[in-house]
């Protein structure tokens, strides 16, 4: 990949912080492509995908419409047409809590967890293939990236 200068044909910015925004941007929209090229033939969305791997976290337990609200990495998602879209591919299935009949609980199906293990699988692939960071430098990264958050 090039320098974010090369990759928007920019060559000045207002300042590194200006850059900084410009190049988490861009480089969060380019790992969203990548993805998406690997998400696509299996008829998922990446808000979907991180239903499916919330849920496989909760097993055995199932988990309220809440729970996975508050876990997406997309807070602006939609989690209950996303979840019932996962119900139609029989990916995941809805039930009423028992203790709280106002409560939708909601479980990955065999299917689901199928469908997570073999994108998992292309994914942990595609993330082999950056390692144009050591491990101490993607520790570094993150740590960086949760002080800006903060």
């Amino acid at each position: 990949m090039a320098r974010i200068e090369e990759e928007i044909k920019q060559k000045k910015f207002e300042n590194e912080f200006h850059k900084l925004t410009i190049n988490v941007m861009f480089t969060a929209s380019w790992f969203q492509a990548r993805h998406l090229q690997i998400f696509k033939p299996h008829g998922i969305s990446g808000q979907q995908y991180n239903i499916l791997r919330i849920l496989k976290g909760q097993l055995p337990n199932p988990a309220p419409l809440k729970l996975l609200t508050e876990r997406m990495i997309d807070k602006m998602s939609n989690t209950s047409r996303l979840v019932e879209k996962l119900v139609k591919k029989g990916l995941v299935e809805r039930t009423i809590c028992e203790g709280n009949r106002r409560q939708v609980d909601i479980i990955i199906t065999q299917k689901g967890l199928d469908l997570l293990k073999e994108v998992t699988k292309k994914l942990d692939m595609e993330q082999s293939r950056l390692t144009s960071l050591t491990e101490k430098e993607a520790k570094q990264l993150n740590n960086l990236l949760d002080q800006l958050r903060n």
